[in-house]
């Protein structure tokens, strides 16, 4: 009885394949045949596939089909050699479907449907416990280490030819010329020919139960798909229930008219946190972005109690959670803290001195002082000293070698430690100056050198013939030789102090124009708006006002007091009211620091304030030149305060506040006999 069923299966293959290729000899179908039906099974499955017809072995699939049609086509048949009918790959298993027959990848993509987690229409990654469909984000997969960054990962790529196992933030598909756009990105395909980038790629599309247009739908919700705009939308309207009068979600009806939360129009709550219950967009394994990044810095750090809980506690509660999960999936310091974490790296200055991505490293450092893990060092300093270090080395001559050495290190150094000492350490200390000191010296002897001469020898003429042909930089020379005659190697020589030239200054009328902008313009960033008018106004130094508290600014019953100097400035209106608003709203920070932020113009490091030059390349973008724009401002309070009051208002030199009350013409000879009379 099997005989004869395999008999008849048999022959109904043999004609199916003559009904495509008449032309091929039985004995060749039944020697492809033979190769392929190794077992009744098999010859049971080939039959029942091409019961209905030919088809299948013009398309390839099922895949029992798509190996006769390749040893019919050895055998010299006219067949057309199985592909997918999406991406066109051969030499795959195909699988017949509504498309034609697909590779496993098309048709897994095919077969995509709403995750029961994100909502979002993905193929199918996972099954959960009761058999729900989960996407690959959002299925729990098993994390191994990746050859690549070293950090414990769900892997993209497996170990292959030599290649170890990727995880998902570094794997990147091989970069070639999209077929579609024409741009140079990672793509799929390309070993078929037919490269497409991510952005490219086909998305099945449908029609969109709240817009009606046609366009890959983002989710699948009750009342039918939804495309990605309305998705946006849906979530982010909110307001007061008509039935229950509370803030919730509206959703009924769906759409731009929605007056019911889910809950009063019995529909199932859209994109609730498993986590928190809030109602936002889920980020990842059905969480919202605050509750996802808390995991991922868990898994980073480790336990909240333990000796990083501080860092923790900066990450996870960081004030824009989506720039903080791109700072941990993608960046330096991320990885640099990983090390940190596993103990392949010492938690010292010096050990991230010498780690190799410096920046990252620093940025790390940075966020480790901000909350406490590590002790707070100058920066500056630090990287004064690494860089005579290296420009000692540059210095052939031994004697010229030890003698820098001893300017660096008792003059320059230590002024530069005497002037950081009483400063803030998040505050940045000036060390160009004593580098060009040093190159200076550096420059000044080997032009001895040449000339055969030692420093035991110069003359008054010297200096002057080396003034005169040097660089600019020549008369800073100045310092090496007063640390020279003091340390007794030369005779005290003059060298002449630089000559002041007037700078120019904006005239009045044009900064009254700026600062009345930047009072009243509402459509220019409200940092940049008080930054510009303490410049005008108040005459302020950038590297002042970057470094400006929120303990410096006292509100009162009627006025806003700012501690510039040792005694309050009352702010006007509409001042006040401009760093009221900034104060309460605070500065847009995208880093990562800790949840006390003192700084009314915080930076991207963590823990400290924006730089001078940063402020000065934003004012400068609103026609604000500040250098110029300060002079006007001091010239012009010079001409009506007196020098001592100046000084004190403003926080400046009693000697600075001198020179500005004598550059505008201010007399003030009078002021203490009238204020003696007065008393």
């Amino acid at each position: 009885m099997s005989e004869t069923k395999d008999r008849v299966r048999r022959e109904l293959i043999v004609r199916r394949v003559q009904e495509v290729d008449c032309d091929l000899a039985p004995d060749d179908i039944d020697g492809a045949i033979n190769a392929v039906a190794t077992n009744p099974s098999a010859l049971w499955v080939l039959a029942r596939a091409l019961e209905g017809g030919h088809d299948p072995l013009v398309s390839g699939a099922p895949p029992l089909v798509g190996r006769l049609v390749t040893e019919l086509r050895a055998r010299g048949s006219v067949l057309e050699e199985p592909t997918c009918a999406v991406c066109g790959r051969v030499h795959l298993k195909l699988t017949a479907s509504g498309a034609g027959a697909l590779c496993p990848r098309c048709r897994h993509r095919e077969l995509a449907t709403a995750c029961s987690a994100c909502g979002v229409v993905k193929p199918v990654g996972g099954r959960g416990s009761q058999g729900e469909a989960l996407c690959a984000r959002c299925a729990p997969r098993p994390r191994r280490v990746c050859s690549v960054c070293g950090r414990t990962r769900p892997i993209a790529r497996r170990a292959h030819e030599g290649v170890g196992e990727i995880c998902d933030s570094c794997y990147k598909g091989p970069v070639a010329l999209c077929s579609r756009c024409g741009g140079m990105r990672p793509c799929n395909f390309v070993a078929m020919g037919r490269p497409i980038c991510i952005s490219c790629a086909p998305r099945r599309t449908s029609r969109c139960a709240h817009c009606a247009r046609t366009r890959p739908a983002c989710v699948r919700w009750p009342e039918g798909p939804v495309c990605e705009p309305c998705y946006r939308a849906a979530l982010s309207r909110r307001g007061f229930c008509e039935r229950c009068g509370r803030d919730r979600r509206l959703v009924v009806p769906p759409g731009a008219d929605a007056r019911l939360c889910a809950e009063c129009g019995g529909v199932p709550p859209l994109a609730c946190c498993r986590s928190c219950g809030a109602e936002e967009r889920l980020y990842a394994d059905g969480e919202c972005v605050r509750c996802a990044l808390r995991t991922r810095a868990r898994q980073l750090v480790g336990d909240p109690g333990g000796p990083l809980s501080a860092v923790y506690e900066a990450i996870a509660t960081a004030p824009q959670p989506y720039s903080t999960h791109n700072w941990l999936r993608s960046s330096a310091g991320a990885a640099v803290l990983g090390e940190l974490v596993a103990g392949t790296l010492s938690c010292t200055h010096e050990a991230l001195d010498a780690h190799p991505h410096r920046r990252g490293a620093d940025h790390l450092r940075h966020l480790l002082v901000a909350t406490g893990v590590l002790a707070p060092r100058d920066d500056e300093i630090a990287r004064l000293e690494d860089w005579i270090a290296a420009r000692l080395k540059s210095v052939e001559d031994p004697a010229h070698r030890r003698l820098l050495r001893s300017y660096a290190t008792w003059r320059l150094l230590r002024r530069a430690r005497a002037r950081a000492s009483g400063a803030d350490l998040t505050r940045r200390t000036p060390t160009q100056h004593a580098k060009t000191c040093l190159n200076a010296a550096v420059a000044f002897l080997a032009h001895l050198s040449d000339r055969g001469q030692d420093l035991a020898t110069v003359t008054q003429a010297d200096v002057d013939a080396w003034l005169a042909s040097g660089p600019p930089s020549a008369r800073l020379v100045a310092d090496f030789l007063d640390w020279a005659a003091s340390r007794h190697h030369i005779e005290r020589l003059n060298v002449p102090g630089p000559v002041r030239a007037a700078a120019p200054a904006i005239a009045d009328d044009k900064r009254w124009q700026i600062a009345h902008r930047l009072l009243c313009d509402e459509t220019i960033d409200l940092s940049d708006r008080v930054a510009g008018s303490l410049v005008l106004l108040y005459g302020q130094q950038l590297s002042r006002i970057v470094t400006l508290t929120h303990d410096q600014v006292n509100f009162g019953k009627e006025t806003t007091r700012l501690e510039l100097g040792s005694v309050a400035i009352d702010l006007p209106p509409p001042l006040d009211g401009l760093f009221a608003r900034l104060v309460a709203e605070r500065r847009p920070y995208s880093g990562i620091a800790p949840s006390q932020q003192r700084w009314l113009f915080p930076g991207l490091d963590p823990g400290r304030p924006l730089t001078a030059y940063q402020l000065g390349q934003r004012l400068q973008r609103l026609g604000i030149q500040p250098s110029s724009a300060r002079r006007a401002a001091l010239a012009h309070l010079g001409a009506r305060l007196p020098a001592a009051l100046l000084s004190r208002l403003l926080g400046i030199a009693p000697t600075t506040a001198v020179r500005w009350t004598r550059v505008a013409g201010g007399d003030w000879n009078t002021y203490a006999a009238q204020i003696a009379r007065r008393a």
